[in-house]
């Protein structure tokens, strides 16, 4: 959130249903990509803007699975994508489909993003695709904050602030 709201974009941090003090109930998944759309709509609706999606963890894996799908989200950010965890495993799939750019970010000890399975993911999405390891970090990037920060800033910075002019959420 503050990564990109170090550039003046107007920033959206929700919770899905169940989670926090939201409505509803978990749905492994399916209502959840909806709930990203639902953001998808109010974020278009107030700003009239390109969106760049910037997910955590299931958030990541939920969002993308929207934003890659979605004309108004210019490019993807996930971080501490999850390929298993708790006894769930991701499929990304979907991903062969999206051209738009995607930087994915993990600390090098996630203990639910093993390294060689996301290399594998990152590899087969369509279009331009970085994964940036943050070494010693964990899937919470405890003590790397600044690190995993200082990284989508310079990569909002080189695909959406520079020579382009575009703006984003």
């Amino acid at each position: 959130m503050k990564a990109l709201n170090h550039f003046g974009f107007p920033v959206l941090r929700f919770n899905f249903r169940g989670a926090g003090l939201s409505e509803g109930e978990h749905d492994k998944g399916r209502g959840e990509v909806d709930d990203v759309r639902t953001a998808l709509d109010w974020l278009d609706s107030q700003f009239h803007l390109p969106i760049v999606f910037c997910g955590f963890s299931f958030g990541a894996a939920t969002g993308m699975r929207a934003g890659c799908a979605d004309p108004r989200v210019a490019g993807l950010i996930s971080l501490g994508t999850p390929v298993a965890a708790e006894g769930r495993h991701y499929g990304y799939s979907f991903l062969e489909k999206c051209s738009k750019p995607k930087l994915f970010v993990s600390g090098s000890r996630d203990q639910f993003g093993h390294q060689p399975r996301l290399q594998e993911v990152v590899a087969a999405a369509a279009g331009d695709n970085e994964l940036v390891l943050v070494e010693g970090g964990d899937h919470f990037f405890e003590g790397h904050l600044h690190e995993m920060q200082a990284i989508i800033q310079d990569w909002i910075e080189k695909r959406f602030v520079s020579g382009t002019h575009a703006e984003a959420s």
